[in-house]
């Protein structure tokens, strides 16, 4: 009798548990292969509906590498952005300058290392630099820990579920690579090729959203053959379209506490570094709606990103006595979503009447069921948030041709946030044929629900080959 493949998750951040372990991606491996998973997170409340599914849940330990691995990859990291130069890798260039302005020891590392960046920033300097990184970063490893368990374990595919975000799947990889393991990665986000840097591991295949994402890739490391990339989908919007998560509105209104019958305006919020002062726009929302009584009136429900752990929208929850902040059911210290936040966000997006955020995944989410779309593209009134500007958000790779859609609206300033509100309260379909057309070009046929389980049968058929 033929033994099952062995394959090897590494979940080295929290939302992996919702893309891979809480999605079909765990039940259809589970069923043709055996699974042994390696995770960061090790409260049970998230893992224990795992652990039948699984031969081993193995905690993912994180060991510092040499200073020496990390000044060579923050050098390749910078000469990667130099090349590619994304709006994104503008900006953060922008804000170094500011960062390490304020000393001159500062200024004189940051302009070394600026010098070292453009020098290899060239296909030829960026292949040598990698190099360097790679031979570096296997010479001078804090362990063989995973050496010695994956000979142990002995698998046929490592899989990171993430392929940035994380030191803590450096190791693992590295030792896969070492021992001659198949292994993949799924690229986690739209934005990560453009914002999020370098991808230093190698892999032998790569799992995308969609192909604008797989051409990216393929243009970005050259090295990599079109066979190595595969489009599935991402498994973390296949809830959106399993009635098992779906409520009634009177389900969900009754869950958060709101009306079901007013229209509902959602604000969901953004990361406190990337928006500062962001309480304040907030706050002209809700004060916005208090004057358009003769729409409803409408609603405002807040979801607080979830890894915001600032409490900077406390004081709005006590103030503002007419605006509902839904429950963000994650583990704080993992960073992980439970299961119940599956139904609160998937019901919150399907129950707004309106969505407002600052260039946001989740104006994808909302345009996926036709729902109004306002970014916000001002600074929060009557306060300095420099170097930080809203409306460069706009102009980011990634998100430039949602706006360019017309898929979403754009206010670049209260009153047209006001007056688009309005609108899209009154005209609610005004946008819904642009959203239509975006969407089929984003995701082509992968919004189908079943994006996790082609993520398992793309694993199980590397394992094949």
């Amino acid at each position: 009798m033929k033994l099952k493949p062995h394959i090897v998750i590494i979940v080295p951040r929290g939302e992996v548990v919702r893309n891979l372990l809480y999605s079909r991606t765990l039940d259809v491996l589970a069923s043709e292969a055996r699974v042994t998973v390696l995770s960061v997170v090790v409260d049970d409340r998230v893992l224990a509906p795992f652990r039948d599914k699984c031969e081993q849940i193995i905690p993912l330990e994180v060991f510092p590498e040499h200073r020496l691995v990390r000044l060579v990859r923050q050098v390749l990291e910078f000469s990667h952005e130099r090349y590619m130069w994304s709006k994104p890798a503008q900006t953060r260039w922008s804000k170094r300058d500011v960062r390490y302005g304020s000393s001159l020891p500062d200024r004189i590392k940051w302009k070394t290392k600026k010098h070292a960046a453009g020098l290899f920033a060239n296909p030829a300097g960026l292949r040598i630099l990698s190099s360097l990184e790679r031979r570096l970063s296997h010479a001078l490893e804090p362990t063989d820990r995973y050496v010695r368990l994956f000979c142990d374990l002995k698998p046929d595919l490592v899989f990171n579920g993430s392929h940035i975000h994380s030191p803590a799947a450096v190791l693992p990889v590295q030792a896969a690579n070492r021992l001659g393991i198949k292994t993949a990665t799924f690229v986690f986000s739209w934005d990560n090729l453009t914002s999020r840097g370098r991808i230093f591991l190698p892999y032998d295949h790569y799992l995308m959203w969609n192909d604008r994402m797989r051409k990216q890739l393929l243009d970005l490391y050259p090295n990599l053959r079109p066979e190595q990339v595969t489009v599935t989908g991402t498994p973390q919007f296949d809830y959106y379209f399993d009635s098992n998560f779906h409520w009634s509105r009177e389900q969900f209104c009754e869950q958060v506490g709101a009306d079901p019958a007013r229209p509902i305006v959602v604000y969901t919020t953004g990361q406190a570094h990337a928006m500062p002062e962001e309480p304040i726009i907030v706050t002209g929302i809700a004060e916005m709606l208090q004057g358009m009584s003769d729409l409803g009136p409408p609603q405002l429900l807040v979801r607080v990103y979830a890894k915001d752990n600032t409490g900077r929208f406390e004081p709005l929850k006590r103030q503002l006595k007419d605006v509902v902040f839904t429950d963000v059911a994650w583990d704080r210290k993992w960073l992980t979503p439970y299961y119940d936040d599956l139904f609160m966000l998937t019901n919150l997006i399907r129950h707004a009447d309106v969505g407002i955020n600052v260039a946001s995944t989740v104006s994808l989410e909302l345009a996926m069921f036709s729902k109004p779309v306002i970014n916000v593209g001002y600074n929060p009134p009557g306060v300095d948030v420099s170097p930080v500007d809203y409306a460069k958000y706009y102009d980011f790779d990634h998100y430039r041709p949602v706006v360019e859609s017309g898929a979403v609206r754009v206010a670049y300033s209260e009153a047209e946030m006001a007056a688009m509100l309005r609108r899209a309260l009154s005209e609610p379909n005004e946008d819904a044929a642009a959203q239509k057309v975006f969407i089929q070009q984003m995701f082509d046929d992968t919004l189908d629900g079943r994006s996790g389980q082609r993520v398992a049968e793309a694993l199980l058929g590397l394992t094949r080959k």
